[in-house]
């Protein structure tokens, strides 16, 4: 009897640390997030392992991240030379406009990552308040009207013509309302999921429930609401309409044009006209220029409403467009709950092909619901997060599968510092700093002979010179500058 008991005691024993063993193997597999605060927003994700005192970070997130402000700096600085690159004028979708939907992704999935473990909900919604306050504080600082970097050497801005939203202004309230849900549902879904096929979305089921309230509140307002006819004074003054009241008839419930849409109608009874973006994209339409899809001069008998602001980053289009972030947070949750690489990839290509599929159904002329990127529709929501799931899932393929992270070093390093590369590089304040030192003529500055010697005048064309420009002298200077920064621990902090 004793020397089964001695062997039973054994058997448990080695059962014991067998089960010690597949726990630490476990957590390795799990990201486990210590908070840099080191991107453009909530920056997020570590793997902190039971047996080595390192922080090994996401890389192909990082990557994402830079991928998206290098396409950011290059449909902003590029597209208009390349129109087919940048903002669609009004309906359709160029590479210009999946820079904000990719953005407000990567928010979502660093966001279930920072918040894996909250031990106290109010220092959590303190660190949440603090950094959308930040997010708003430059937001307006860079794109109020203060900045008029790179080309205009002046700064400060008219607060009554001052610009209320903007980029990030846009991604401080998806972060605000989708980190909120995040914190506060913690307790309402187990830690571990069950095997069935949709556990993952019966787990986070608030996150549903907030994402289908959003898009009932966009929808019902934007096709039930009735647009009357306005007016508004032409600021602009290089019109030969400037300080003219211009009317616009509408009267109208439900449409979707330029002039007579419920997302413009909100943004001006919320901010008010003066505070709207004075350039929209639709200024290069048919309609307005016979440039098109050139940015030109008006023409004499284009509608009133092409002289009107248009704001592409309004009230309502926001609110529509924290159903980018909220997909985001389904993917991050997918890390941490799923722990085969085969398995997360799978979840993520079905749901990108799903929303991909979905968003061309609702684009169809049947179901009239267009692809339009100022007034952030469902069906822009739902291709441009489908395309967003696609390229974060090659990236994970390539980077955290393949281990092909050298290959995308200078995007890494980007991602990894890019609220630096977004303000300085993007925003065009270090351009602004060179342009301050000119030669007799404020055009000659050293930018502009670099842009015009070493690029243009090599390749015969201007098109294709600028488009060398931005790529090399722009998006791999800021690669290389960022790896430096990161060489010797330098990050902008946010």
């Amino acid at each position: 009897t004793g020397t089964s008991g001695l062997c039973f005691s054994k058997h448990v024993s080695r059962e014991r640390e067998r089960e010690r063993e597949l726990k630490v193997m476990s957590e390795i597999k799990v990201v486990d997030v210590m908070s840099h605060d080191q991107g453009l927003l909530v920056h997020e994700e570590a793997v902190s392992t039971p047996n080595l005192n390192e922080k090994k970070r996401l890389a192909s997130l990082d990557i994402f991240r830079g991928l998206t402000v290098a396409l950011m700096i290059l449909v902003d600085d590029a597209g208009g030379d390349w129109p087919v690159i940048a903002h669609a004028p009004w309906e359709g979708c160029n590479l210009a406009d999946f820079v904000m939907p990719f953005f407000l992704f990567i928010v979502g999935v660093s966001i279930a990552l920072a918040f894996k473990r909250v031990s106290n909900k109010f220092e959590a919604c303190k660190k949440v308040g603090f950094r959308t306050c930040k997010l708003l504080f430059w937001g307006l600082l860079l794109q109020g009207g203060f900045s008029h970097a790179p080309d205009e050497l002046t700064y400060g801005v008219d607060v009554t013509m001052m610009r209320f939203c903007g980029i990030l202004q846009r991604i401080a309230l998806s972060y605000l309302v989708v980190a909120l849900v995040e914190i506060f549902t913690k307790d309402s879904h187990e830690v571990s999921l069950s095997t069935g096929r949709f556990s993952i979305f019966k787990s986070y089921y608030w996150h549903w429930i907030v994402g289908a309230s959003v898009l009932v509140i966009y929808l019902a307002t934007l096709y039930g609401t009735c647009v009357p006819d306005w007016e508004f004074v032409v600021s602009d003054k290089d019109s030969i309409l400037y300080g003219k009241i211009q009317s616009v008839p509408c009267g109208v419930r439900g449409k979707l044009n330029p002039p007579c849409n419920a997302v413009g109608y909100v943004d001006r009874q919320v901010l008010g006209i003066n505070h709207m973006y004075h350039h929209p994209a639709w200024r290069r339409s048919k309609a307005c220029t016979d440039d098109s899809p050139y940015e030109g001069s008006l023409r004499q008998d284009a509608p009133s409403w092409c002289h009107a602001p248009f704001e592409p980053e309004g009230v309502l289009s926001s609110i529509s467009a924290i159903l980018s972030t909220i997909i985001g947070v389904h993917f991050g949750h997918t890390i941490l709950h799923f722990k085969e690489h085969s398995a997360r990839l799978k979840h993520w290509i079905s749901t990108g092909l799903a929303l991909l599929s979905l968003g061309l159904t609702l684009h169809s002329p049947t179901v009239m619901m267009p692809l339009n990127k100022q007034l952030y529709t469902f069906s822009y929501t739902c291709i441009t997060s489908g395309a967003a799931a696609l390229v974060f899932s090659a990236l994970y393929s390539l980077v955290d599968v393949l281990e092909w992270k050298h290959v995308f070093l200078p995007l890494e390093w980007i991602g990894m510092n890019a609220m630096l590369v977004y303000v300085m590089g993007a925003e065009g304040v270090l351009a602004a700093f060179f342009n301050g030192w000119y030669y007799r003529h404020p055009g000659n500055t050293l930018i502009n002979w670099i842009k015009e010697h070493v690029f243009v005048r090599v390749w015969h064309s201007r098109r294709v010179g600028v488009l060398m420009y931005v790529i090399f002298a722009e998006i791999l200077f800021w690669g290389l500058v960022t790896g430096v920064c990161h060489r010797f621990k330098i990050y902008w902090k946010l």
